[in-house]
């Protein structure tokens, strides 16, 4: 399990990507516009939680004027890569 304070700048989208195993997204400040591959767009607010499937096509976009921070944990086997970038 490796855990990470993600901070993304307003407007700003994460590459699409994907993890070998389950991802946990947590917000903890401002807004995050989260696509997954499969599911309809949703805007997280603080508090909310959504969970990724291993090797889910996702990114994240951070909506409004501030800085949208999230807790991200991630559940991977030891020695695979933490993530894949998607073209």
């Amino acid at each position: 399990m490796v855990q990470v304070r993600v901070e993304i700048d307003p407007g700003t989208a994460s590459p699409r990507h994907t993890h070998p195993g389950e991802e946990i997204r947590h917000v903890l400040e401002r807004s995050l516009e989260c696509e997954v591959e499969g599911r309809a767009t949703v805007t997280l607010k603080p508090g909310d939680v959504l969970f990724i499937p291993a090797g889910t096509i996702h990114a994240a976009k951070a909506v409004g004027s501030a800085r949208g921070v999230e807790m991200a944990t991630y559940i991977v086997e030891k020695g695979k890569p933490l993530l894949t970038m998607i073209n």
